[in-house]
This record gives structure tokens, C-alpha cells and sequence, in this order.
């Protein structure tokens, strides 16, 4: 994660982001490629400053860590919702779980985003939490996501690899979206069946190879492969690094 990476003309104005997180390393991190990307930003630990700063700040957008000393992330967020706090928040935690992820949503949270991160990621989705809010259209960088020479683009609901449209069916173009909006984490197959699907296959993971045999072959053929099987673990969508 480098802040070279994010961009200096990702932030639109004074926008004020409150990161709450108990990780020095993590939030100087945050400091760092936000204040680059635009925006001020704040810093609190645990419940108390949390409490503290959205009181004396009245943030803009919220970054909120799950597991925090005192009273976890999810804590926090029902005390904010309960005081009508209507901020944008937006979880970053180590705890991937879609368990963790449909509570977090459930309480009032508004995105989701799993470490290890990329702060490119983390920037570009504050912005569109902050878009929404605020009630405006998504943009057209906002709306397309990219791997290599791999592109989706939902606006126009288009995959282009190398510049030449790929054929997807509609679940083939969920699981490609979800492959990418994770690029570089491992997935596992019930991850996969959960998030693509919607529900359980009790284990079976048959499907789950079906249809990623059937992408990398649309995606892969021929070029440098980007999807790879990760033995005995699941799938991730990532460049290798040249060697």
C-alpha cells in the first residue's frame, strides 16, 4: 500500500474524514494517503474518541475498524445510528466473514472494505459513499474496475480484455465483478457461492469451478493469465508480478 498510489486530485474539496482505528501504524497510513487525496482528516482510537470527535467535528465520512479495544466497530456504529448520526461509514477490518459483513450493513454501515487494503480502494470508495449521500452519479472512473489490461465497466455492463469486449453471461459478470472488486485476496469457494449466488450450496463447490473454468477461459485464453487457483484455498484475480 503506498500513498504514491492514490491520486491528488481524489478528493473534491475540504471533505473531513474521522479514521477510527486502534493500528498507530494504520492510521498514520490513513493520515498520509487521504490528506494527499484531498481531504482532512482525524483520528480516534476507541469509543471514547470516536464519541468525542464526531461531537466536536461532525465528520463528513467515517473509515471504522471492527475490533477496537473497549466496544467493537459494530458498537460503535449502532451508538451513532441510534443518535441519528447519518455519516457515511465505511468498515476496514482484518474480519472478512460474510457473517461480519451482513451485520455490519445491517447496523447502518455503508461499505465494507477488508485489510490488507489498498488505499487507492479506500479513497475511491469514500468518494463514492460521499457521491451518494450527497445524491450525484456515479463517474465514469468510479464506475470501472481494472486488473492489468482487464476491464469492467459497469456503466455500459461491458468486460474488455486488451481492449476487446469479452462475452459474459450474468453470473459469469458477478463473479468476475466480485473476483475484481477483491483483487489480490484469496476467495474461498463458500466466499465465492455466498457472495456471487446468494445463498449456501451446503459445500458443494462444483459450481463455483464450473463457472471460473469457464471465465478464465473467456478472460485468460491466450494472454497472461490474471485468475489463478490458489491449491486447496480458492481463487484470486491478480498480475503477477514480472520476474
Amino acid at each position: 500500500m503506498s500513498v504514491r498510489d492514490v491520486p491528488a486530485d481524489a478528493g473534491q474539496g475540504p471533505d473531513s474524514v474521522l479514521v477510527i482505528d486502534d493500528d498507530p501504524g494504520i492510521r498514520q497510513l490513513l493520515i498520509s494517503a487521504l490528506t494527499f487525496a484531498g481531504f482532512t482528516v482525524d483520528v480516534a482510537g476507541d469509543l471514547t474518541e470516536a464519541l468525542a470527535q464526531v461531537a466536536r467535528r461532525s465528520p463528513d465520512v467515517i473509515v471504522l475498524d471492527v475490533m477496537l479495544p473497549g466496544a467493537d466497530g459494530f458498537e460503535i456504529l449502532q451508538l451513532l445510528r441510534e443518535q441519528r448520526t447519518t455519516v457515511p461509514v465505511l468498515f476496514l477490518t482484518a474480519r472478512d466473514a460474510v457473517e461480519d459483513r451482513v451485520r455490519g450493513l445491517r447496523l447502518g454501515g455503508d461499505d465494507y472494505v477488508t485489510k490488507p487494503f489498498s488505499v487507492v480502494e479506500v479513497g475511491a470508495r469514500l468518494q463514492a459513499l460521499l457521491r451518494r449521500a450527497r445524491g450525484g452519479p456515479p463517474t465514469a472512473e468510479e464506475s470501472t474496475l481494472c486488473c492489468a489490461d482487464l476491464e469492467i465497466d459497469d456503466l455500459r455492463h461491458e468486460v474488455r480484455r486488451g481492449g476487446d469486449v469479452v462475452d459474459l453471461s450474468p453470473t459469469e459478470y458477478r463473479l468476475l465483478h466480485h473476483l475484481m472488486s477483491h483483487q489480490g485476496q484469496v476467495l474461498s469457494r463458500s466466499q465465492i457461492l455466498e457472495a456471487v449466488w446468494q445463498y449456501d450450496f451446503g459445500g458443494d463447490s462444483v459450481v463455483v469451478e464450473r463457472f471460473v473454468s469457464n471465465l478464465r477461459r473467456k478472460i485468460d485464453h491466450g494472454r497472461t493469465p490474471l485468475l489463478h487457483t490458489v491449491r486447496g484455498v480458492g481463487y484470486t484475480l491478480r498480475q503477477q508480478a514480472a520476474r
